[in-house]
């Protein structure tokens, strides 16, 4: 039977959503079947209504990032109309039948309650009645803000006694969010940042987590970047006109700086990720910002106010800037009037925002005291291995890992970005190679610091000292010093160099290069380990209830059954270097002996190639995709196989059928894939899609840095 949590929260502006969610994810990436449900929608921020047409944010949300699919909560007034003509049972009895659908499927479900309000006195016992019917315990969430120990002991203790009658539910935890926020924490002209002096230690200093009453399940510090709405949701909430589009979608809204001062005395306030707002008839402030736009610093956007528009001379002048992605928004208000609407924007988060959604459920679900809750429920973790959980293994096998890992496209933003988040995180020792002015420009471009330790690589002083290496490598080619010189230009085979001389254990590139650039000096100075026929590569396959492993659907055209072979026991091996339990199905047209032809005998002989090699593997084939995936499909297809039905890794018999199957399942599916993570090499090279976002270069790095220490341990360079 599942058992519940009760997520209680003990006053409004908690960060109920987030810390559900966050709580929810925390449960999911170490391995445990979580549900969520959400008995009643409730609006509490004036912005939902407009961002989300109406829709329950929580089980949007829910739905968005994961594979559950929570009822629709029932609407508060709704609720309050059948306690008012006295059918309470009614409608607690229709809360339980929607719980049991999910409880049904899973061993924990998350509950979110509702948000106490001064005006409805009866929504904290309603609270308590659900969670008493529902036989949860319960889980306060505060806000403190920058509130005394002792104001947050009563607090606390006077939300518990709500739930202290014999028969309701145990409080057994708190969990503390936005710690050391202000007073108002929306958007304002200045974030106020406190001083750690100013955070309390609640845990030592609060009596109801000394005494042991509750424990402190999770403390969460105020991020006030995580309250940064997009320029278009500024848009849509204040329902201004759009002069230009721009990136309004991407740029975020870090400060608003009200703009009526000379040019000399605003250069400090054009810094990226702030929304200039000034009078449409200040026509130097508006050049000026122009200006910055085209130095490369990535304002949020321009809000031109009072219905003024600049003269059509300015802004053919501002075209140019226009290009760089800058939005412009137009307000009919006055400066004051629309300074004080983008103080009161709501904190809500849209449902069509992922990114932020995304940031918000990290930043709780990395801080949960996991070990404990599942200590206290006593829940056993799934066999299969679920995005959340692969992400979370794959951070911290990386940092376990403390692999250095080259980056030869130092100066591309992207790859800057994801090199400080890596340094951050401690994923990896990343080296930036490139011109460390130019790294250091980027950087500061994009409104981030360069920690001090992250290492620079200027190429043009290093690159002397390979050439030699690079001959000696290549000799038997004719290689000659000048030619290497030559090559050596290319900061990829620089950097393929430091990996070839175990300067470096690992190397990814892609974001501006093609495959081949990043592929064929990898293959010509790292070469193949001694175990491998072939180099191979696997996509991570983030389907919503688990993670399966594709290959090869990026390099080899037509491999032959050996190669095949070769390409399923590599696949096998990465599949459990990243947590996932290797069962192998070699895909084909037909499943077993039904079919015949050269192409399926290749996929026959290739599964009996693989099994003599690694008979401790579990390889079945040639099995078709829905015998493979799906357990009825498979009973009825291949009723012996001990992979139908329960297949992890998929082989696919070419790369055309490889390359197309995972495009389809990607595309129509929704899913998120990671790679292609190249296997074969003496040491680890990876390739970047030329599109690739920031968060998919970090886990790119992780994986090499994975990988690295698997090509050390195996001890097969």
């Amino acid at each position: 039977m599942a058992k519940s949590l009760f997520i209680a929260p003990t006053s409004m502006e908690s960060g109920l959503t987030s810390v559900c969610l966050g709580l929810l994810r925390a449960l999911e990436r170490e391995g445990v079947s979580v549900g969520f449900y959400k008995p009643f929608s409730q609006s509490v921020h004036r912005g939902e209504a407009i961002h989300n047409d109406g829709r329950d944010s929580s089980t949007a949300f829910v739905t968005a990032r994961s594979h559950l699919q929570p009822p629709d909560p029932i609407p508060l007034k709704e609720a309050q109309q059948l306690l008012n003509r006295g059918k309470g049972d009614l409608l607690l009895e229709n809360i339980v039948g929607e719980y049991q659908k999910v409880a049904n499927q899973v061993d924990i479900v998350i509950i979110e309650g509702l948000v106490p309000d001064r005006s409805e006195a009866y929504i904290a016992r309603l609270n308590v009645e659900v969670a008493r019917n529902l036989g949860s315990e319960v889980i306060l969430v505060s806000a403190p803000r920058s509130c005394s120990a002792s104001d947050l002991d009563e607090e606390l203790d006077f939300s518990a006694r709500l739930f202290a009658a014999p028969s309701d539910p145990d409080v057994i935890a708190v969990i503390l969010n936005k710690i050391g926020a202000p007073e108002k924490s929306g958007m304002t002209l200045d974030h106020h940042r406190p001083a750690k002096g100013d955070v309390i230690d609640y845990r030592s200093a609060c009596k109801v987590f000394t005494s042991g009453r509750f424990h402190l399940l999770a403390e969460i510090p105020w991020q006030p970047h995580l309250l940064a709405p997009r320029v278009s949701d500024v848009a849509r909430e204040l329902g201004v006109p759009v002069l230009h589009e721009g990136h309004m979608h991407s740029r975020r809204v870090q400060k608003v700086s009200v703009c009526a001062r000379t040019i000399r005395n605003m250069t400090d306030t054009l810094k990226p990720g702030t929304l200039m707002v000034t009078p449409g008839d200040r026509e130097d402030i508006v050049v000026t910002t122009a200006l910055a736009a085209l130095n490369g610093v990535p304002l949020a956007g321009l809000m031109l106010t009072g219905g003024l528009m600049p003269d059509n001379r300015v802004i053919d002048l501002c075209r140019r800037a226009l290009d760089t992605g800058l939005p412009v928004l137009s307000s009919d208000a006055n400066t004051y009037e629309t300074a004080h609407m983008l103080a009161s924007l709501s904190s809500a988060i849209p449902i069509d925002d992922p990114e932020r959604i995304e940031e918000s459920m990290e930043s709780v679900a990395r801080r949960v005291d996991t070990d404990w809750l599942q200590e206290h429920l006593k829940v056993q973790r799934q066999s299969r291995l679920s995005p959340p959980a692969f992400r979370y293994q794959l951070s911290e096998r990386a940092r376990s890992a403390n692999k250095r890992i080259v980056l030869p496209e130092g100066c591309e933003p992207r790859t800057v970005h994801a090199a400080i988040i890596c340094h951050q995180r401690k994923l990896a020792r990343c080296v930036l190679i490139g011109n460390p002015q130019e790294i250091r420009s980027v950087a500061a471009a994009q409104g981030l610091e360069l920690p001090e330790d992250l290492e620079l690589m200027d190429p043009a002083s290093i690159r002397d000292r390979y050439i030699a290496p690079m001959v000696e490598f290549r000799k038997h080619k004719g290689l000659t010093e000048d030619m290497a010189e030559a090559m050596l230009e290319d900061n990829v085979v620089l950097g393929t160099m430091m990996v070839a001389m175990d300067e470096a254990d690992g190397l990814v590139s892609g974001a501006i290069h093609t495959t081949a650039n990043t592929v064929r000096p990898a293959l010509q100075l790292i070469k193949t380990h001694d175990n491998a026929k072939v180099v191979s590569s696997v996509f991570f396959m983030l389907l919503p209830e688990q993670v399966l492993v594709y290959g090869d659907c990026a390099i080899n055209p037509d491999p032959n059954a050996e190669e095949l072979a070769d390409i399923a026991i590599q696949s096998a091996e990465s599949a459990e270097a990243f947590g996932i339990e290797p069962v192998v199905a070699m895909i084909s047209y037909s499943t077993g002996e039904s079919g015949s032809g050269q192409d399926v005998d290749k996929v026959r002989e290739a599964t009996r190639i693989a099994r003599e090699r690694r008979p401790d593997l579990l390889i079945d084939g040639p099995l078709q995709y829905d015998a493979a995936a799906i357990e009825s499909v498979g009973k009825s297809k291949a009723p012996d196989s001990k992979v139908a039905g329960k297949a992890t890794v998929f082989v696919f018999p070419d790369l055309n059928t490889g390359n197309t199957t995972y495009k389809a399942v990607q595309r129509s599916a929704n899913v998120v894939s990671v790679g292609p993570m190249l296997q074969g090499l003496r040491k680890p090279v990876n390739d970047l899609s030329r599109g690739a976002m920031v968060e998919d270069i970090v886990f790119t790095i992780a994986l090499t840095a994975v990988q690295a220490r698997q090509v050390e341990e195996a001890g097969v360079a």
